[in-house]
């Protein structure tokens, strides 16, 4: 009897362990798509330190215009080229990894004309990308996990109207996922007003290019306040750390990797909100190994 108590003892400690541990446990985001160096998408997920791939970008939609995507060299959309991509965004899912198709980016034409516009680019996505039906899905048959608001031109309009469309389709069947990728300062310039419906699932700030709100030569004050701000004042499900996973890859806001894991990390993870880190971008952070060194710590 009492080897018995000690075994259930055992292993009701086990169980509040992994409770425990697994509350602040967070995934990787990273963004794939705009270097063909960075290797295919089965390759990126195959490394296994990624819970969210982000496919970069559609920069081209809205205002009538015929949506197209961008993924550098991996692929030319313009001749179908891109369906090759089906068995991999595939293969990831079977890891239990979300691919999310990102819109926007730093460098597109994009912005939403209307609330009718919209919806004729949520219906689009939706027939394309997700559970819908078209005769030239870009990746073929592949059904992604849901769609990425990287907005950071055009204007501030109808963002909301976009999520509240996708969000709709959820209703049939499997759910559309919905992310975002602001900048820092609080609010976003442009999907601070979509970010408010409470439809966003993830919500990855980018804490770089932003001296107000980053972590600078190892202070972290700036970047405390405004994640507290983020955690307390956005309705998303998770909010993510946004890095550079290399200094090359962004103007400012690298974080060494020991200021990240000593100081970054424990300072933001005891937020209920706290989701993890995405890192900009695949192709960095092969240059640096970022993901690698920061996974059992994120």
């Amino acid at each position: 009897m009492a080897i018995k108590s000690a075994i259930l003892l055992a292993f009701a400690t086990s169980v509040i362990l992994v409770l425990v541990t697994g509350i602040d446990a967070g995934g990787i985001a990273i963004y794939w798509g705009q270097n063909s160096d960075e290797g295919t998408l089965a390759e990126t997920c195959a490394t296994g330190n990624y819970d969210f791939v982000n496919l970069a970008f559609l920069p081209t939609f809205g205002n009538g215009q015929t949506p197209m995507i961008n993924l550098a060299g991996h692929c030319d959309p313009y001749s179908n080229g891109c369906t090759n991509l089906s068995s991999d965004i595939k293969s990831c899912q079977a890891q239990g990894i979300k691919v999310i198709l990102s819109l926007g980016g730093g460098a597109g034409s994009y912005f939403l004309a209307s609330s009718d516009d919209a919806r004729q680019v949520a219906a689009y996505l939706w027939n394309n990308f997700l559970r819908g039906q078209s005769a030239s899905r870009p990746f073929g048959d592949a059904i992604l996990d849901g769609i990425d608001f990287d907005i950071e031109g055009g204007t501030n309009q109808h963002w909301d109207d976009l999520a509240k469309y996708l969000s709709g389709y959820s209703q049939q069947g499997k759910k559309v996922y919905l992310t975002a990728a602001p900048q820092c300062p609080f609010p976003d310039a442009w999907v601070g007003g979509a970010l408010k419906t409470g439809l966003f699932d993830y919500v990855w700030v980018q804490f770089y290019n932003n001296p107000q709100c980053q972590c600078t030569d190892g202070d972290i004050t700036n970047l405390e306040q405004a994640w507290k701000q983020w955690t307390n004042d956005v309705p998303a499900t998770k909010i993510f750390l946004g890095l550079p996973a290399s200094p090359e890859a962004a103007g400012s806001g690298f974080i060494p990797i020991p200021d990240l894991t000593s100081q970054v990390l424990p300072a933001i993870k005891g937020s209920a909100k706290y989701g993890g880190v995405m890192l900009w971008s695949k192709y960095y952070d092969d240059q640096t190994g970022y993901s690698s060194a920061i996974k059992n710590d994120v």
